[in-house]
């Protein structure tokens, strides 16, 4: 079934189907500039990868999800893979793996649906039981990290 969007939520998704594929540079150009400042991991730790499992591995597994790549994300410090998972079209799940095997995520509003939220990490949630879910054994948590 497809999501019924209104009026509006169409015309953001139409505007943002134009501006994507420059996003990625202008938002950069905006960093280079000093006009963004982000330097940092999110917040939301989830775990480690596991012991013998692989970040590519990772990324199929979450890909039987729904999870994909997301070109426009904020790359944060020493991160080699993120992923999104589109929850519908106003909400996401945001995943991130870092060079020394850490996993974040949360879920947060799309940037198509709610651009200055999404930019202004306004709303950010946790949401770890579904994390988890996701991730099943891919994922270590706790005392074994």
């Amino acid at each position: 079934m497809t999501e019924k969007l209104s009026l509006i939520d169409r015309a953001k998704a139409v505007a943002w189907h134009c501006i994507s594929p420059v996003f990625p540079q202008t938002r950069d150009a905006l960093l280079r500039l000093g006009i963004l400042k982000h330097g940092i991991r999110q917040p939301f730790v989830l775990g480690k990868l596991a012991a013998g499992r692989t970040v590519e591995g990772l990324a199929s597994h979450v890909a039987q999800y729904g999870f994909g790549n997301h070109f426009v994300a904020w790359v944060d410090s020493d991160e080699v893979l993120g992923l999104r998972k589109r929850d519908n079209f106003h909400r996401q799940y945001h995943l991130r793996v870092f060079k020394d095997g850490e996993i974040r995520g949360h879920y947060e509003w799309t940037p198509e649906s709610a651009p200055y939220k999404h930019l202004l990490d306004i709303g950010m949630e946790p949401r770890r039981e579904e994390f988890r879910r996701f991730l099943g054994d891919w994922l270590i948590e706790g005392d074994e990290v």
